[in-house]
């Protein structure tokens, strides 16, 4: 993601002025991280929260894309606020994945009254994917929960108890991403699907979303990048 990320900020022209990988997370400054007008934060679970609490200390504003932290999410905001600092979450910065988000929804309010139709998830990652499920499986099983009074909680395995909404992750090759919601029945089955053709959309999100925070402070979201 970080080179995804990097090739699109430069095509839209703006200056790369601090990189941070493995190799430098120990020795980079904070003077470094003062001269950016925000932070693309992409890295993982164990190390996510220590990166935005950086930004947070030092005025930067920070979009982050890392997942598996999900559970620290309303003391990272907190912490933001507290901070008068400028954070932007999502658990995906697909345009495309965003509009899913919308539709899952409008669906689980409607399925809510039938009964007799079950549901089931199943998301497919490249194999160097850390977290299952997925972020934006996470938030799509939120959606449904909170508008399907007979689900409860997800569980990431096959189940048959009645209150569980059952998610399936898969780790396959290079795969971008697919996420599936299916309703069915004895009669017949509903599915709405997002396949990610490559990174590319991510990455976009992710720099369009650094540009719409500059300056700023607070939390924000894509709900508010694409003013839905």
């Amino acid at each position: 993601m970080g080179k995804e990320i990097e090739q699109v900020a430069l095509q839209r022209k703006h200056k790369i002025v601090l990189k941070i990988d493995e190799h430098n997370a120990e020795t980079f400054s904070k003077d470094e991280l003062k001269k950016c007008d925000a932070a693309i934060e992409f890295s993982t679970p164990h190390s996510t929260i220590s990166n935005m609490t950086q930004c947070f200390d030092t005025g930067i504003p920070v979009v982050t894309g890392t997942t598996g932290w999900h559970d620290k999410l309303k003391e990272v905001q907190n912490l933001c606020k507290e901070k008068n600092g400028c954070l932007f979450y999502t658990s995906n910065f697909s345009i495309g994945v965003n509009i899913f988000f919308k539709v899952n929804e409008h669906l689980a309010k409607m399925m809510n009254n039938y009964s007799d139709y079950n549901v089931s998830m199943r998301e497919v990652h490249h194999v160097h994917k850390l977290d299952a499920p997925s972020g934006t499986a996470i938030s799509l099983a939120d959606q449904i929960i909170e508008n399907i009074k007979r689900k409860t909680k997800y569980v990431n395995t096959k189940t048959t108890q009645p209150g569980e909404l059952e998610i399936i992750s898969k780790r396959e090759d290079e795969v971008p991403g697919t996420h599936s919601v299916k309703f069915f029945s004895a009669i017949d089955d509903i599915e709405i699907k997002h396949t990610a053709h490559s990174r590319k959309g991510f990455a976009l999100g992710a720099v369009l979303a650094a540009e719409f925070i500059k300056g700023k402070k607070g939390i924000f979201g894509m709900n508010d990048l694409m003013n839905i």
